[in-house]
């Protein structure tokens, strides 16, 4: 049965490296798997996902205004899926979200996503907030605070190396822009 997951963390928790070995074991055991990815994150190039430790992989990208559900329905149509991968999954609107579970029940692929839970001020992202709602199943992938707790916030960094406190809720960036903390951490560093 066709479920929609949702893996969550904070900055570089190893959220792509484990969408790049699942898709890997599903070639393995001669299954397809339809990789995805925001079309705003160009880190690793225009419609590549890419982990910290220097694997990739191609991918077709989306973008705010795509019809998430019809995309799943083109790809189905056009040869074998048997599994969605979908990266950077907190840039999906709401209705994209629903798009991605409609597609799970009406055409039966499972969709993973990967995604942030929050943003750098502590809140959840739409998308993000969404897949909480109504994914199937969740896991959260974690990763640790410099102080060794388990990290579930994060920080955007200003030029001076200090947490900033007001911003757009989207930006990309890696290690120079972002670092994950404890929340306790997280509070010192913002002030709160």
């Amino acid at each position: 049965m066709a479920k929609l997951y949702f893996h969550f963390s904070t900055m570089n928790a190893g959220k792509s490296t484990l969408l790049l070995q699942a898709a890997h074991n599903y070639r393995e055991r001669g299954m397809v798997p339809y990789l995805m990815t925001a079309q705003l994150d160009t880190r690793a190039g225009q419609g590549r996902i890419a982990s910290r430790i220097g694997i990739g992989e191609p991918a077709d990208t989306f973008a705010t205004d795509d019809d998430m559900f019809a995309r799943m329905a083109d790809r189905m149509t056009s040869g074998p899926c048997d599994c969605v991968f979908l990266d950077e999954a907190q840039f999906l609107t709401p209705a994209q979200v629903w798009q991605l579970a409609r597609a799970v029940d009406d055409l039966g692929v499972p969709i993973m996503c990967y995604g942030l839970r929050v943003d750098f001020r502590g809140e959840l992202f739409p998308g993000s907030a969404t897949l909480l709602a109504l994914a199937d199943e969740m896991r959260e992938v974690r990763t640790i605070c410099h102080c060794g707790k388990k990290a579930t916030m994060v920080v955007r960094l200003g030029p001076d190396g200090l947490a900033l406190r007001e911003g757009a809720q989207v930006l990309v960036g890696g290690n120079e822009t972002y670092l994950s903390l404890c929340r306790r951490h997280w509070r010192e560093a913002m002030a709160r």
